[in-house]
């Protein structure tokens, strides 16, 4: 069995590599223009990179959230898979919080 300290900084890791990898996406997509030197020309390649990058992120959001949860509840950690996938939950929505408040903060702060 898991103690609630080992439940807790799985959870917490989870969150934060989720967090960071949307950081990454968004920083990427806010300067795709830039990177690639793009001009406005409609071609099938952006859509389909954009699809990709949307499953893929699909897909590592899902396994980093869910994976190991649904591992536990398989082996019969049922209430740690619970706990473990709350605590997730609740670290994102609390990192979520976070931003919106650095959201609303910077723009004070910088006048």
């Amino acid at each position: 069995m898991h103690n609630t300290k080992h439940i807790l900084k799985i959870a917490a890791a989870n969150a934060l590599i989720t967090a960071v990898y949307i950081v990454l996406v968004s920083l990427f997509l806010m300067h795709t223009e830039q990177l690639f030197n793009t001009y406005h020309q409609e071609t099938i390649l952006m859509p389909i990179l954009m699809l990709l990058l949307f499953v893929f992120s699909a897909g590592l959001s899902g396994l980093l959230i869910f994976g190991k949860p649904v591992m536990w509840y398989l082996d019969g950690k049922k209430k740690e898979a619970v706990s473990l996938l709350t605590l997730t939950l609740l670290f994102l929505i609390i990192l979520t919080f976070i931003a919106f408040l650095l959201s609303f903060l910077i723009p004070i702060l910088i006048l």
